[in-house]
């Protein structure tokens, strides 16, 4: 719901209302409680477009960005980890079967 400027035309009284679209103007001044109101166009003020960008996260804290950037770096060194495990199985497979590669055949058994 917006919030609607309002000023009296007989007492210069100025106020906002807040209240639905669909609501009918206020008529009567809360002042001098003549019928003499007048609503007046208002800027809004719903959206603030500043940043780089116009995203969510432009508006956030800068302990949000550091909290992200720490959850970031624990991913990539969980990844990283990871790669390090698998490179690790590989070369233990590959030694195990050069090594049964090298061992000596007994020949045909008879």
């Amino acid at each position: 719901m917006p919030t609607y400027d309002y000023v009296c035309e007989a007492c210069q009284h100025s106020f906002e209302e807040f209240q639905s679209m669909t609501a009918e103007h206020l008529k009567k001044c809360p002042e001098c409680k003549k019928n003499k109101l007048k609503r007046l166009i208002g800027m809004g003020g719903g959206i603030i477009f500043k940043g780089s960008g116009f995203y969510e996260t432009d508006y956030r804290s800068n302990q949000y960005a550091n909290d992200q950037k720490a959850d970031q770096k624990k991913v990539k060194e969980t990844k990283e980890k990871k790669i390090e495990k698998k490179a690790e199985v590989k070369t233990d497979k590959k030694s195990d079967s050069k090594a049964k590669e090298k061992t000596p055949d007994a020949g045909p058994v008879k």
